[in-house]
Parts: C-alpha cells; sequence; structure tokens
C-alpha cells in the first residue's frame, strides 16, 4: 500500500446525519485523503426533504452510504432519490470512482442496470460472506443491516456471496458491498441510541447484546474495512497507477 498525498478528494453521500463512512473515512484520511461529507436529508421526521446537491464532479471519489430508506419506496424519498440515482449513473460514465455501502451499493446497482428488492430474510447482525475472484478480503464476518437486496448490474463482477444473495460486486471503477464494512463501536451506539424502540423490538435487535458483540467484532472489523479501502483504491480505482 502506498500514500495518496497529492490532494485527492472524496465525497461522503451520508443519507441522514448517522449515516457517515466512519472507519472507512479514517481510511482515506489516513491515506492523505480530503473528505467531504454531504448529508441528504437532515431531518429524520422529513425523509423527503434534501439539501442541495454538490458537485460529484468536484471529486475523485463518491461514497453513497447506508440509509434508514429502501428503494423499494422510492415514494417517500422522490424529491432526491432519482437525482441521485442520475448522479451516479453520470459519475460512472466519466469514470469517477464509487464505493457504494448497503443502500449506496444498492443504489449503485440499480441505478447502472441491476435492481433491488425485498430479501426473503433481513440480515441484522454479524454475518459470513464467500468471496472468490482473487478478492483480497477476507469472509468476516462483516456487520449487516438491511432488509432489501440487490442484483447486480448484468455486466458487473460478482464478488461476494452468501446466503442471502450477492455481498459485493464491480462495475468498471465502481464497487457494491450490501454489509456495512465501515461501523465501529461509537456509530453503532449513536445509532441504537437514536433508533425507535419500537422498531429494534420489530426487527428483533437487543441494543446491550448488539453492542457487546461490537466491542468483540470491532478491532478486527476495523482491520477488515481497513484492507477493503485499500484494495478498492489500490486494485479497483488503481489511483496510484493514474499518478
Amino acid at each position: 500500500m502506498t500514500s495518496d498525498r497529492g490532494g485527492r478528494r472524496a465525497l461522503v453521500v451520508a443519507h441522514e446525519p448517522d449515516g457517515r463512512a466512519c472507519q472507512v473515512e479514517t481510511r482515506l484520511l489516513q491515506r492523505g485523503w480530503k473528505v467531504d461529507n454531504h448529508i441528504v436529508t437532515l431531518d429524520y421526521e422529513r425523509p423527503d426533504d434534501p439539501e442541495p446537491w454538490p458537485d460529484w464532479s468536484d471529486y475523485d471519489l463518491v461514497l453513497p452510504m447506508g440509509s434508514i430508506r429502501s428503494l423499494t419506496a422510492k415514494e417517500k424519498i422522490s424529491s432526491w432519490i432519482h437525482t441521485e440515482a442520475d448522479l451516479v449513473r453520470e459519475a460512472h460514465a466519466a469514470d469517477i470512482a464509487m464505493l457504494g455501502v448497503c443502500f449506496g451499493g444498492q443504489l449503485i446497482a440499480e441505478a447502472l442496470g441491476g435492481s433491488v428488492e425485498k430479501a426473503p430474510t433481513p440480515e441484522i447482525g454479524w454475518y459470513r460472506i464467500e468471496p472468490f475472484n482473487d478478492v483480497p478480503i477476507g469472509p468476516g464476518p462483516w456487520f449487516q443491516w438491511h432488509e432489501d437486496r440487490f442484483h447486480p448490474p448484468p455486466d458487473a463482477e460478482v464478488l461476494a456471496i452468501n446466503e442471502s444473495g450477492v455481498q459485493l460486486f464491480r462495475i468498471g471503477r465502481a464497487v457494491g458491498t450490501q454489509f456495512h464494512p465501515e461501523v465501529d463501536l461509537a456509530h453503532v451506539v449513536g445509532f441504537l441510541t437514536g433508533a425507535d424502540p419500537g422498531y429494534l423490538a420489530k426487527v428483533g435487535v437487543d441494543p446491550h447484546a448488539m453492542v457487546a458483540e461490537l466491542e468483540l467484532h470491532e478491532a478486527r472489523n476495523i482491520a477488515q474495512c481497513h484492507v477493503l479501502v485499500d484494495w478498492f483504491l489500490d486494485d479497483v480505482a488503481a489511483f496510484d497507477a493514474a499518478m
């Protein structure tokens, strides 16, 4: 791994205030990147009230992150989701690197010709995946929190699967993950603190048990997240080769 010193800029697209890139951003900063954050919606009670979009062409890398919203219910976010899909297509056509996580990975998949549907069974917690095609990330377990799943574009390369479906794909300089590589303890505690207890009970989440599991997995997950970011920057987006 080499340093990316040289003024490269990344845009994190956080769809809600607690949807930031966390350890993905940490690794980018360690490698010398400048990282800006754009929060699409600031008020959880107003999901269709977006902030103005920045110009994605100003960035070398765009990272659409997760969301509590669903691409199977676009009517609830219609004022911004179609615009973001257009931005994904424009960025891909302009060869801007993209790393999409969970909702962000689903968005890249759908915008570039794939699809998104309700998963037969939600995945919430730690799940192992099966990487292949020489992708150098491990089987995890990786943290998951999703009720939808993606089908990658027909010309995408599938790089990891599990029983639920595709977990990782690549198309050009874009990668989508179904899992959440970015999580750390502070991130999950913050989300659980603000989450509706009724929703957590509905999906079977015990906040205390989830925090205890995160404490066990955090150090290993940070390491595997940084490996994934290095692989993406060096092998997929090939930033060093472009210097």
